[in-house]
């Protein structure tokens, strides 16, 4: 019993301490030639100076007044894009299905873009010059786009000083994925480089930015997939990740802005670079982060955006492991990353197919767990049962033959053998439903199904109750279930001191946690009381046999 409950105390801390994932990336290669050492000087400057003079490689007269920056809207059912006519970049990514949690945006749809930031910052670098579009005035070829159910394109042009700058944009109203290919021309020598900015974080749109923040990071993916946390990059230090990859991206909490090259034929990113941002408290918003992507001999360029949600099932049809992205399990990532996607398919299963909400189907799944497990957990509780029985028996025994080692094991085994007691056999069945539970706080952590869904009284089943009433109702099926299971038993101090500081010690260690995730807890226990109560009963009906008549 002792083992049991300190093993799950061990594990219960585990989940509560250890944060959401973070493998670090590869270390860089040391060995480079000269020219790809000034190209990455280039990047790194480029990154850390973002408001780089434009440099080009032909002379002419003074540039003219940038003119005013304009929106071109992009709209279809899923999303609305904005594009700022000054570098042609994404100066919008709103998202039509989800709601802003921020207090600030009242409620108003997601937009994953910072304010006054931008994402698809586009330079140039060909040997020692770097060009920044950043304030190039681009003609768009239209001055909006809606789309219902065909694809739409949109290009911008940009000519200066013998240069032109093409970038097209394809769109699909049915995916947050659409393709950018670009063309320079005039540029007058080989060997360019474009680097790709993912802007320098995402605008926060959770009601608690902290924990939103504390999951900012950039994603990559080479041979595996990997993932740094914005928390590791302190102000200003510069990070470089070599690739070639086959996508990066910046993603929160929940939502996901990333640039792919999945296409075969096409070149990969060369590598990424990542500067930690200015800190105004403990949680790092901030960190800009750059792709570099090879230039064609023709001047041409291509790759993918994704500017959408971490949706597990949107992202794995997409392939190449870009649902990594959205890890869970941290450390546990090897053992909880299966069950997790297990879970959170068997719950998206329930909710389509059942026609159930989300609460309703939390709850028939924390039944259904224990009613699979049933035989397993009925063998748990009574080899908890028995040894609470004989806990008395092993105590005095080692009391008794404490200083005689090889005694003390042979009475011990000699009383699990006469009441039948298998040391092993309750703890086991007992963990089965454990890393359920623990595949259930990642995935209420990371799974945006769950994101604002309400259930009765619950505002939210990815965030904790604010009247706490399920933890507490959790904590007491806890009790009752640890106190139905002492009936029949003498009398232990230590398993009466553990009914009650275990169910106080996980309510307090679950108040905080997902409502939902306490809504599945506390239904499989309550679903477990009346098991446990019939094995109780037997034992006292077993008890009334054996015990003999009164003379």
């Amino acid at each position: 019993m002792e083992r049991r409950v300190i093993l799950a105390i061990v594990l219960m801390l585990i989940v509560a301490v250890v944060p959401s994932v973070l493998f670090p990336p590869k270390k860089p290669a040391v060995g480079r030639s000269a020219g790809q050492a000034d190209t990455s000087r280039a990047v790194r400057e480029s990154v850390a100076a973002p408001k780089i003079a434009p440099a080009l490689p032909t002379a002419g007269p003074p540039n003219r007044r940038t003119a005013p920056a304009e929106t071109v809207w992009v709209s279809s059912p899923l999303y609305r894009l904005g594009f700022s006519t000054l570098g042609g970049r994404l100066v919008h990514a709103e998202l039509l299905a989800f709601k802003s949690f921020a207090l600030a945006d009242s409620g108003r749809h997601v937009d994953l873009v910072l304010p006054g930031a931008a994402f698809l910052d586009l330079r140039l670098i060909a040997g020692g010059d770097t060009v920044d579009l950043a304030d190039w005035a681009f003609t768009p070829t239209a001055d909006s786009l809606r789309m219902s159910r065909d694809s739409a394109r949109l290009s911008f042009v940009a000519e200066r000083q013998g240069a032109r700058v093409t970038i097209e944009y394809l769109f699909s109203p049915s995916e947050y994925r659409f393709d950018v290919r670009g063309r320079v021309l005039g540029l007058g020598r080989t060997g360019a480089v474009t680097v790709v900015g993912l802007g320098d974080g995402l605008r926060s749109v959770e009601a608690d930015s902290n924990d939103d923040f504390h999951h900012y990071a950039i994603v990559t993916k080479a041979g595996k997939t990997q993932s740094t946390s914005f928390q590791s990059l302190k102000a200003g230090e510069q990070k470089v990740f070599d690739g070639p990859f086959e996508w990066v991206g910046v993603k929160s909490k929940y939502f996901l802005l990333a640039a792919l090259t999945l296409d075969d034929n096409r070149p990969k990113f060369a590598g990424s670079i990542a500067a930690g941002g200015p800190r105004t408290g403990r949680a790092a918003s901030r960190a800009a982060v750059a792709v570099t992507l090879p230039v064609a001999p023709a001047g041409d360029f291509a790759f993918q955006v994704y500017a959408g949600p971490l949706e597990y099932r949107r992202l794995a049809s997409i392939g190449h492991d870009l649902d990594d992205a959205n890890p869970y399990g941290g450390i546990l990532r090897p053992v909880i990353q299966p069950v997790s996607s297990w879970v959170v398919n068997i719950l998206l299963w329930m909710h389509e197919r059942l026609h159930l909400a989300y609460g309703w189907v939390l709850l028939t799944f924390g039944i259904l767990v224990r009613v699979i497990l049933w035989p397993l957990n009925q063998r748990a509780m009574e080899s908890s049962i028995r040894m609470q029985a004989v806990a008395p028996l092993i105590k005095s025994t080692q009391e008794k033959h404490k200083d005689d080692p090889e005694r003390l094991q042979r009475e011990t085994m000699k009383i699990y053998k006469e009441h039948q007691v298998n040391p092993l056999g309750g703890c086991l069945p007992m963990l089965l439903p454990m890393p359920v539970l623990f595949a259930l706080f990642f995935v209420f952590a990371n799974t945006i199904e769950f994101r604002g869904v309400p259930f009765l009284w619950l505002p939210d089943l990815s965030r904790a109750d604010p009247y706490y009433i399920i933890p507490l109702l959790m904590g007491i099926s806890m009790f009752v279930l640890s106190k139905v299971g002492q009936m029949g038993t003498p009398p232990n101090p230590q398993a009466t001191m553990m009914l009650y500081f275990m169910p106080i010690f996980m309510t307090v260690l679950f108040m905080r946690f997902a409502s939902g995730l306490n809504l599945y807890y506390a239904a499989s226990n309550i679903f477990s009381i009346p098991q446990q109560y019939m094995i109780a009963q037997r034992r006292l009906q077993k008890q009334r046999r054996a015990r003999p008549p009164d003379s």
